[in-house]
């Protein structure tokens, strides 16, 4: 009898294993898999799981309480959803990433530690960015290695306030990093803030998300709006509850987002904003820390993952089907695909917090937690966020895309898998929004709210009206042809160039010195079968990192292009960064 099974560590295992089945039992065990995780989380107790030590610290795999199952639940559920709607895939190599991405981000759910939390982050990170590059197309490829710059800087920072913290307190065990006012400070806490920061997309760290994700495969974009930025919600409600600088981040993102929606052609890149956007009603729910608030955050999580799930779905049933993915491209796409429609406008209004779906009974927590703290400032701009998502989500993005100018294209309706993945998130966002009190039962503190009063109806119901009809009047203004958009990503694109520039020439020309030198001792000391020998296995190991580099990176011509050089130097750079920073660190804990 097993007493605990990890969900995440079933991902990871399993993962290795699909490469080897035919095609037929690999979309039988793609779906059986994340039926399991499912049911083993349905039958888990709160408790401390999976505890040993290592190198004198105490691992925790598995700490379950109401917070944990939370997103235990959604993440599994998506995880179903999201395989689903990729069954059609003959290639395994996405779902083994996507295995990998799936199995990390319910590792960090889980982690009661620091350094499973670490591991986890990075898994994390690298497996999700191999969706970026399986696109096979330039544009992808440069996205891949900017989305892995700016993680695997996030997780630098985050690996040297581990340590910090760790040397300040002596314990490496997870939890907050603030006091119960709410109250933190010191190096670590601000390493460790800024690494979830970073993944929580807050601006301006913000612009990996929309330059990556619209690059990203059809079905792999599905799986990067689930995981990446709820994973760092999830660990700031752990370990930043109360923190106020959060709240005005959060309205922040929740502004940024709809904004920039505004500027946006490329379908999945304004579905992109809109995470951002979201993402910052649950930041302000953690800044504001009291309970309603952090259940506010974790039951918009849920809704949110499902519904942005399915718009994702939805967009990339249109890309796979036309090959287009800008809305001035589209158009007209309703006469043959109307249940792609109805599925998408399902999406569409959840978002928007239409009563009677997700968005709904989620939002509306947040906003009336920051009600309940006095704070109408912050309630006055996110009702504006709100209304700004209906006006690019729920307006724009299908009067575009499905209706609008007829583009002439007759694409039918895309496989049965994805309709069949689209209509399980439709029925869980309707679900969720007529039967509220069936996800707060799973939020982690007593919920004492309503949602469905007469005032809050009629009040959004206005609000919605009043955004619909500013939407036709002002359309003319919104075509997203005439607009071009410039996000901070300028910033770490020119930047890298000046990293990548500093990794292919001081620390290369240092690297060869040191390589001639080394050459040349060993050709003076060495002589006639030996020297071959020498030869030989340099040209083996030459030849088996090259090999082992365009197999990771399978990115088509592209990554052939890549000289393992360049690979190191990069991580040269990196290590001795890291190397730099933590002396630093230390230097000035000693003080």
């Amino acid at each position: 009898m097993i007493e605990w099974l990890h969900p995440g560590l079933l991902f990871i295992a399993t993962a290795l294993i699909i490469p080897l089945l035919n095609v037929a039992l690999r979309r039988i065990f793609l779906l059986i898999i994340p039926l399991i995780a499912i049911t083993s989380v349905a039958t888990m107790s709160p408790g401390n799981y999976g505890e040993f030590t290592f190198a004198n610290v105490t691992i925790l795999m598995g700490k379950v309480d109401k917070l944990t199952l939370v997103f235990a639940w959604v993440f599994t559920l998506m995880s179903f959803i999201g395989n689903l709607f990729s069954l059609h895939l003959k290639n395994p190599s996405e779902h083994v990433a996507a295995y990998l991405y799936m199995g990390s981000a319910l590792c960090v759910v889980f982690a009661g530690d620091w350094f499973s939390l670490l591991v986890s982050w990075e898994i994390m990170a690298f497996a999700s960015a191999y969706l970026i590059f399986a696109s096979h197309k330039e544009a992808a490829t440069r996205a891949g290695f900017r989305y892995l710059l700016v993680h695997v800087t996030g997780g630098v920072l985050l690996f040297g306030g581990i340590v910090l913290h760790g040397l300040e307190t002596g314990s490496f065990v997870f939890g907050p990093l603030v006091d119960e006012n709410g109250q933190g400070g010191g190096i670590a806490y601000t390493l460790v803030l800024v690494s979830f920061l970073i993944n929580a997309a807050v601006p301006p760290l913000n612009a990996w998300l929309t330059d990556a994700y619209p690059e990203a495969t059809v079905t792999g974009a599905v799986f990067l709006s689930a995981f990446t930025t709820k994973t760092a919600v999830y660990v700031l409600i752990r370990t930043f509850p109360g923190t106020e600088i959060l709240i005005w981040l959060g309205v922040i993102m929740a502004l940024y987002g709809v904004i920039y929606a505004v500027l946006e052609n490329d379908c999945r890149r304004l579905l992109g904003y809109h995470i951002v956007s979201q993402v910052g009603y649950m930041v302000v729910g953690v800044g504001i820390g009291t309970e309603m608030a952090l259940n506010g955050a974790g039951s918009h999580a849920f809704a949110h993952i499902i519904y942005k799930g399915l718009l994702f779905m939805g967009a990339g049933a249109v890309i796979h089907m036309t090959g287009r993915r800008k809305l001035t491209e589209l158009g007209g796409l309703y006469r043959t695909m109307p249940w792609t429609v109805f599925l998408y406008m399902i999406g569409a209004f959840a978002i928007s917090a239409f009563p009677f779906f997700s968005g709904f009974v989620s939002k509306s927590m947040v906003i009336a937690a920051a009600a309940g703290d006095n704070r109408a400032i912050i309630v006055l701009m996110l009702t504006v966020a709100s209304s700004g998502t209906f006006l690019h989500t729920g307006l724009k993005l299908p009067y575009y895309m499905f209706f609008g100018k007829d583009c002439g294209l007759r694409p039918i309706e895309p496989p049965i898998n994805m309709l069949l993945a689209m209509g399980i998130a439709a029925v869980l966002c309707i679900g969720i929004g007529v039967f509220p009190n069936v996800l707060y039962a799973l939020l982690p503190y007593p919920v004492d709210f309503v949602p469905y009063t007469a005032v809050h109806i009629t009040t959004s119901l206005g609000i919605l009206m009043f955004t619909a009809a500013g939407f036709v009047l002002m359309l003319k203004f919104l075509d997203p042809e005439k607009t071009i958009s410039l996000d901070t990503d300028w910033f770490y694109r020119k930047g890298a160039k000046v990293f990548m520039w500093i990794a292919s020439k001081p620390i290369a020309s240092f690297e060869g010195a040191i390589s001639n030198i080394s050459d040349t001792v060993i050709l003076k000391s060495l002589r006639g079968a030996a020297t071959r020998s020498l030869e030989v296995d340099v040209g083996l190991v030459d030849g088996f990192v090259n090999g082992v580099a365009r197999t990771a990176l399978f990115v088509g011509t592209t990554a052939r292009r890549l000289q393992t050089g360049i690979v190191t130097h990069y991580a040269a750079a990196m290590i001795i960064g890291l190397a730099l920073s933590l002396s630093f660190y230390f230097l000035l804990w000693l003080e």
